[in-house]
């Protein structure tokens, strides 16, 4: 091992870098679902209309998954991500001089494929740094961006769409990104960790550079497939709620655009904070005891977390609301690193951006890729509050889908080159 995943400043320095991008990377991404109802006004669309720009972004997000995943076991990590960062940046701060449907449509395009470079290649990126029995909390560390990212896109949305109008958020939030991109450009690509094995590791490496094979391997796993199966139910709700409820909550509790997003911001920050980095303690300490641990309080942070979610969405009660939807989101986030934990666990090292980006691919493709536009369409046909309660029955199948994995987790794990 070198001594660039020895130094523990330089670890500490890699880990804030990749952070710090990844919450732009949500702030970016969440910004859009902000402004809805300023859209929506602006440009006279329909709800299946403003879903449709949800799915346009996710649709390229999870189709340039796969190819960049390949590229990412192949080249340096570091660079494809600073050149997907540029791009998103630029994309984003683009749509701010969208003046019609389809230019704000291509724009959202963009920004997926920019992120998808991102998200293929840095979690293997930041845990090669890293030993083993500490992934749980790094990775829930590194993905403390989703709830404070997410947070910071409706509140900087929220605050400048209302005085500013919408084309001004997507101009001052695409800014930011330009200033790490070449940071992250520099940043050292450290060593898979498991390439220096023997010579049987070497025979499996050299039988997974074909991308045939590596996504092969990846389909015979059952750990992975489970495991993604439960991301993408979770995804499914999440990326649905994280979408339509700042709607939910202008239509539905009279809330004008910027309370409504700078109170949804402020609850997904402090319970998804604490949610995240407490999914990451208790699974590092699960782990420790039996490998199962991830898979464990994952499966029962979603299965507590959907009738918490039911009553957030049907209480008339503005206090109750936000309180359910705190103690919801604090639940559902226990996942965020254990999740993607396993993944890194039960794949071999060189197949690991392959397998993020199969994983990215599928959790969107049956998740927030179609979730927006298909509760789009029921807001339609129902109304927007009965919309959102199929969004309760997803996270019961996510904890299915978790408890399911655990039959295989041990010997899926145990066949890993780690």
């Amino acid at each position: 091992m070198n001594d660039i995943t020895t130094s523990a400043r330089y670890r500490q320095y890699v880990l804030l870098l990749l952070l710090a991008v990844n919450l732009l990377n949500y702030i970016d991404r969440q910004v859009l679902y902000a402004v809805f109802p300023l859209i929506k006004a602006d440009l006279g669309l329909s709800d299946t209309a403003l879903g449709l720009l949800g799915s346009a972004f996710m649709l390229c997000y999870m189709i340039s998954a796969p190819l960049l995943g390949w590229m990412g076991d192949r080249m340096n990590r570091a660079r494809l991500a600073s050149a997907g960062l540029a791009l998103w940046s630029l994309a984003t701060a683009g749509a701010g001089f969208a003046f019609g449907y389809r230019m704000l449509f291509a724009a959202r395009t963009l920004v997926g494929v920019g992120e998808a470079s991102f998200g293929t290649v840095s979690p293997g990126l930041l845990t090669d740094y890293f030993p083993r029995e500490r992934r749980g909390r790094i990775l829930s560390y590194f993905y403390l961006a989703i709830p404070v990212g997410s947070a910071l896109g409706y509140l900087l949305g929220g605050l400048i769409g209302h005085s500013l109008g919408w084309h001004a958020a997507f101009l001052i939030v695409g800014g930011p990104g330009l200033i790490f991109a070449l940071p992250l450009f520099f940043l050292r690509d450290p060593s898979r960790k498991g390439t220096d094995l023997g010579n049987g590791a070497r025979a499996t490496a050299g039988m997974n550079s074909s991308a045939g094979k590596g996504y092969l391997s990846l389909l015979r796993n059952r750990s992975f497939i489970t495991n993604t199966l439960s991301m993408a139910a979770m995804t499914f709700a999440l990326g649905g709620l994280a979408q339509w409820v700042p709607t939910f909550l202008y239509r539905m509790h009279a809330l004008d655009v910027e309370r409504a997003n700078t109170l949804f911001g402020a609850v997904t920050v402090v319970s998804g904070l604490s949610g995240t980095l407490m999914g990451g303690l208790l699974g590092d300490r699960l782990q420790q005891k039996s490998g199962r641990g991830y898979l464990v309080i994952s499966g029962w942070g979603f299965l507590l977390g959907a009738p918490v979610a039911a009553y957030a969405l049907m209480t008339p009660s503005l206090p109750g609301c936000f309180a359910a939807i705190f103690v919801a989101e604090f639940l559902l986030f226990l996942s965020t690193g254990p999740l993607n934990a396993v993944i890194v666990n039960v794949t071999g090292p060189q197949v690991r951006a392959m397998a993020f980006a199969v994983n990215i691919f599928f959790i969107h493709a049956l998740g927030d890729a179609i979730s927006p536009t298909v509760l789009g369409w029921l807001s339609d046909q129902w109304g927007l509050r009965t919309a959102l309660l199929i969004t309760p029955l997803a996270l019961v199948a996510a904890a299915f889908f978790s408890f399911f994995c655990t039959r295989f987790i041990d010997d899926d794990s145990a066949c890993a080159v780690q």
